[in-house]
């Protein structure tokens, strides 16, 4: 019960379902509800009957629609209910086949399509008619012919017509002997699993010279057009009396009254086969369809005379005539026209006017105060250009002004209290008969129009909505002389529109409407009855719903049900078009048992309820023996076992002995459908001889069971002990156990009994049986058999070769590093000369080619390549059956070297200021290298520069200084060339002149200005004052420096004592003490003090000491020239 109670709700509503085309779909929804809801499925508003694709299955609160190998055409929503008595709620669920687009073109390039379609035609009375056409389909499409939308079997006996097919796609249908009725439109339906296709033609019957009048009311003129045919120029009666005027008064004539101006209808049902001819008389004289009288037959299948709008002259006896070669038959009916209340004066008079002439209408009403309403038929008229409607007292004038075809008809003034007056206005042109005003079908439904004009030829013209319509396989263009037709076959709501004529000036026009069809399933059929005096056959009768005619079935469908056996399901047992009895035969059912059976009617909108006949009835299928009972032999203790292969179920009867057998321990009966088993457990030796006998209805069948001593039986053996891999040379051993030690075996190989013989032994061992070979051979290979005459165990054997095997090689000969150019040799060496092997490289095989070399010598294998080059790179390998062996081989490019040079190109003396050029040559052009001075990589700046131009690099400084001196290297990863640097201090040559020393005498507090000059100019110098850096003291001092150079100094006298030092960069000093004033030099180079000047002239340094005063001045000047 469900927690919650209350109407049905959704728990886990459907989802949407994406299936590939031809696979299963189920959809889902969970529903609750108290009490349990009925849940249907629906597509389309049309349930789902679970029968055929469809099948519904319930788990728990779950219900699921499983629809089989869907197509595209299945794609959709489908609507899942649930009712109870409490309330009701749906759900949609969406369904999505794909792989539409390719089966939707698999589907174009399948379905029927004509390739010739049929041709309308035209046959004289008692004349054969025949249609033909080309389809083309896969499957060949199975063709239906209808006239009128009806099967040719249900309105024709089966010797008026004949349908055929001939090779290469032609189908047939010829009418033998063609009468009035045959007229009509003919239907070829084709239809296969992909699709269907429809094409129509006309089939006119003349009626010959003696049947001129009387085929005017056949063929295209009457009922079979249905109610919605051209009317005649005028409503006429031809005297045409019947011979036999008896029959009439014989007729029991039913009477019917209408008033003046009313329309009168009159009905009538006929059936029979061939279909028969109807005609309808009044006072005896036939008539015709026309302005005023329609005949046609209807969708139910009356024939009918409309009488329209009724004058006083058409009160009389009206006779419907029907007739066929089985006979004839008459139904009567008197129309009585009642006068109105209130006459006209002076009715209207009918008129015949030339088409685009003028005409007037006149009549007269009792009073002048009348008002009056103009018709044409059942259209009111209003003043205007056209129409033209005038009183003078009591008369009333209707004036029609440029009279056309469609203004032919009938024309009605109408009082207030209804009193009528009527006339016939004929139209007189080119068109003979014009068309319909409006034409009203079905959907599905053929529409057909038809006109006549006066002259055969003449230039024609059909249009549909202003568009000229051109001739399809559903649209029929067919002129027989001076008749015109146009159908439209099984019309769609998108056919309605104004169908026009014309031809020349003249034109006639009809409004087609096409409704709509009502899609819904029959009804069930009624009076369902079982009739089963008859002995194993049962009778089911029925009757079609009284709505079958506006809805009929085609078919129904018939289903049983098996009685007692807990199953609820139905099965259709057979189907039927339209038979309403059936009989039911014991042979039909596939086993013994009750059944219940059920009918419903399908068409194909679906299915009605189902209907249960009342009763059920015993079936017994006519059984015959497929397969006898076999006698048995059974050892002693096991189960002997029996069976029976009937043609149908039947309930049996097992016996032993003649004794009826139960099912207990020791015996077990079974029966599944056609199958009878008997199976007996642990026979004793005391059954030996005993007879089995089976008996079921109309059969009865016997077998003898035999004991025998317990069979000798081998052990179970593995499949690994059952067949053997041995390599040659190797023994082979097979054994097996025997239930039975004392039994004897024969050994067989291939059929052929072994015995024991050299290399060969066998062997028995209490229950052990074996067959030692001492060394095999490729010979050996077989099917050895052990063979203990009840049981028989089987061994493969198959002799194989030692595996071929590659003989280990140390890493270093399967890791190759090779540079190019060189060849690269890869061996390796086999257990077998002869056998076979493959190289790869990363995969792929290798075979000899230019370059590639593979070799066989012995077990030796080689793979050679004579030259490496990059590509050649990779993973090797040498496979045989049973081994592989890989080589990596690693190619390199070659060492970059650099070309010798002497040593004294690579030890380099430089004067300072002058320009470093290193130069050397490596063996690869595309190399690079670095250079390094002192372990210092070098990188190119404003003062160095690094140059490669093909093989050679080259390093330029471009001004020497004594720093640049050092070692310089050239590296590349694998050489490296070294060039030692010296930079040395040019000489500088200075003309000496004598020295001077002047002595003056100095004021207090003097200038002492001290000046030095280095023959270096680039050479650095710092003085100091008692070892007191005083110059230079700022950076720009450095910078202004040069060869010669001044520091003033402010002394507070010349007489100041201290020691003035200059130091360079060169480790040279000089060294002025000032005592008393007077100056005193002593110089160091290369830490030698020289305290003689002259003493250092000798080192080439020059030192120049100038001390002065602003107005005398001492000057010492020493000049050392180096």
């Amino acid at each position: 019960m469900d927690v919650f109670g209350g109407a049905p709700r959704f728990l886990a509503y459907p989802r949407p379902v994406v299936v590939q085309s031809g696979t299963d779909a189920v959809l889902k929804c969970q529903i609750g509800g108290d009490p349990r809801p009925a849940v249907i499925w629906e597509r389309n508003n049309e349930k789902i009957d679970p029968q055929g694709r469809y099948r519904v299955f319930e788990d728990g609160n779950v219900y699921n629609l499983i629809i089989s190998a869907v197509t595209t055409e299945d794609s959709g929503q489908y609507i899942c209910k649930a009712k109870n008595s409490i309330g009701e709620t749906y759900a949609a669920a969406t369904l999505k086949v794909e792989g539409e687009a390719q089966e939707m073109e698999f589907r174009e390039e399948n379905k029927p399509r004509f390739l010739i379609k049929p041709l309308s035609t035209r046959a004289g009375r008692g004349d054969d008619a025949v249609f033909s056409c080309k389809l083309w389909g896969n499957p060949r499409p199975e063709v239906v012919w209808e006239k009128d939308g009806r099967k040719l079997n249900e309105i024709f006996e089966s010797t008026h017509f004949t349908v055929g097919f001939q090779d290469g796609g032609w189908f047939q249908l010829k009418i033998f002997k063609t009468r009035a009725p045959d007229g009509g439109v003919y239907t070829c339906k084709a239809r296969n699993e992909f699709g269907e296709a429809l094409a129509g033609a006309v089939l006119l019957v003349d009626a010959g010279p003696s049947h001129e009048e009387e085929g005017n009311r056949n063929g295209y003129t009457n009922g079979h057009w249905k109610a919605h045919q051209g009317k005649q120029r005028s409503g006429r009666q031809v005297s045409y009396r019947l011979k036999d005027d008896t029959m009439t008064k014989s007729t029991k004539v039913k009477m019917f009254a209408v008033t003046e101006g009313k329309h009168a209808k009159f009905r009538c049902f006929v059936t029979g086969k061939p279909k028969p001819e109807i005609i309808w008389r009044k006072d005896g004289r036939l008539i015709l369809s026309g302005r005023r009288y329609l005949l046609y037959e209807d969708r139910e299948g009356y024939f009918t005379l409309k009488v329209l709008y009724c004058k006083q002259k058409d009160n009389g006896v009206y006779v419907c005539a029907a007739s066929n070669t089985a006979g004839q038959t008459l139904s009567a009916v008197h129309l009585s026209v009642k006068e109105p209340p209130v006459q006209f004066k002076q009715p209207l008079i009918d008129l015949e006017v030339w088409e685009r002439d003028l005409a007037v209408l006149e009549c007269e009403v009792p009073e002048d105060s009348v008002a009056i309403t103009w018709y044409l038929e059942d259209r009111r008229l209003q003043p205007g250009a056209k129409y033209g409607m005038e009183e003078w007292g009591t008369k009333r004038r209707l004036t029609i002004r440029d009279i056309g075809v469609d203004d032919d008809g009938i024309y009605l003034c109408e009082m207030p209290d209804g009193g009528r007056s009527i006339a016939e206005v004929a139209v007189k042109g080119t068109i003979l008969r014009k068309l319909p005003r409006k034409v009203d079908v079905l959907e599905g439904e053929n529409a057909a129009f038809c006109v006549e004009v006066e002259k055969e030829e003449m230039d024609i013209h059909w249009y549909k909505d202003a568009i000229e319509l051109r001739e399809t396989h559903q649209t029929i263009l067919k002129s027989f002389g001076r008749t015109h037709i146009l159908v439209f076959v099984n019309t769609m709501p998108q056919d309605s529109g104004l169908v026009t004529f014309l031809v020349g000036r003249s034109k006639t026009s009809s409004m087609l409407r096409v409704k709509a069809a009502r899609h819904c399933p029959p009804s069930c059929p009624v009076a369902v009855q079982i009739n089963t005096e008859r002995a194993n056959a049962a009778l089911l009768s029925w009757v079609p719903a009284q709505d079958s005619r506006k809805n009929p079935p085609s078919g129904y469908v018939l289903e049983r049900q098996e009685v007692g056996t807990g199953s609820q399901e139905w099965l259709q047992c057979l189907t039927t078009d339209s038979a309403t009895s059936v009989e039911i035969l014991g042979d039909s059912v596939p086993c013994e048992a009750d059944y219940r059976f059920r009918i419903c009617s399908v068409n194909k909108y679906g299915k009605s309820n189902n209907v249960e006949f009342p009763r059920a009835v015993h079936l017994v299928p006519v059984a015959r023996i497929q397969a006898p009972l076999q006698d048995a032999l059974v050892p002693e203790g096991q189960d002997a076992q029996f069976s029976i292969e009937l043609s149908a179920s039947v309930i049996g009867t097992w016996f032993l002995n003649g004794t009826q057998l139960q099912e207990d321990e020791h015996y077990s009966m079974r029966r599944s459908r056609t199958h009878q088993s008997l199976r007996i457990r642990g026979v004793r030796d005391t059954d030996n001889g005993a007879e089995i006998t089976f008996i079921a209805y109309g059969i009865r069948d016997s077998a003898a069971l035999y004991i025998q001593a317990p069979l000798v039986k081998f052990s179970p053996m593995s499949e690994m002990d059952r067949n053997k891999f041995v390599e040659i040379g190797n023994p082979i051993v097979l054994y097996c156990e025997l239930s039975d030690p004392a039994a004897p075996v024969h050994w067989y190989k291939n059929g052929v009994e072994l015995q024991t013989m050299e290399g060969l032994h066998i062997q028995s061992e209490g229950t052990m049986r074996r067959i030692v070979i001492q060394s095999a051979e490729f010979s050996h290979s077989g099917v050895y058999c052990c063979d203990a005459i009840d049981d028989v165990i089987r061994f493969n054997v198959e002799v194989e070769a030692p595996p071929v095997r590659f003989s280990a090689i140390p890493d270093a000969e399967r890791n190759k590093t090779i540079e190019t150019g060189y060849p690269i040799v890869l061996c390796c060496e086999l257990s077998d000369p002869s056998a076979q092997v493959h190289w790869y490289k990363d995969g792929s095989k290798l075979n000899p080619q230019t370059g590639v070399e593979i070799l066989t010598d012995g077990l030796a294998r080689k793979l050679i390549v004579h030259s490496a080059e990059f590509f050649h790179a990779g993973l090797y390998c040498c496979k045989t059956k049973g081994d592989t062996i890989t080589f990596s081989v690693d190619i390199k490019a070659p060492p970059v070297k650099f070309s010798a040079m002497p040593e004294e190109m690579r030890t380099k003396s430089i004067e300072a200021g002058g320009t470093i050029v290193l130069q050397c040559v490596v063996s690869d052009p595309e190399a690079q290298v670095c250079w390094y001075k002192d372990e210092m990589q070098l990188i190119s700046n404003s003062g160095l520069e690094i140059n490669s131009e093909g093989n050679i690099r080259t390093l330029v400084v471009q001004s020497a200084e004594l720093c640049h001196s050092g070692v310089y290297r050239c590296t590349t990863q694998d050489d490296t060339m070294e060039f030692q640097v010296e930079i040395k201090v040019p000489a500088p040559t200075y003309l000496l002149g004598p020295g001077v020393v002047k002595t003056e005498s100095a004021e207090a507090d003097c200038q002492i200005v001290q000046q030095f000059e280095i023959s270096d100019p680039i050479a650095k110098a710092c003085w100091y004052k008692d070892g007191t850096q005083i110059y230079p003291k700022r950076e720009a001092d450095c910078k202004s420096q040069s060869s010669s150079q001044t520091v003033p100094l402010q002394l507070d006298a010349l007489s100041d004592d201290g020691r003035f030092g200059c130091e360079t960069s060169g480790d040279e000093q000089l060294n002025v003490d000032m005592k008393g004033g007077a100056p005193h030099c002593t110089c160091t180079i290369k830490n030698q003090v020289f305290s003689d000047i002259h003493e250092a002239i000798t080192q080439l340094i020059v030192f120049s000491l100038a001390l002065s005063k602003q107005q005398s001045s001492v000057t010492v000047v020493t000049r050392l020239v180096r």
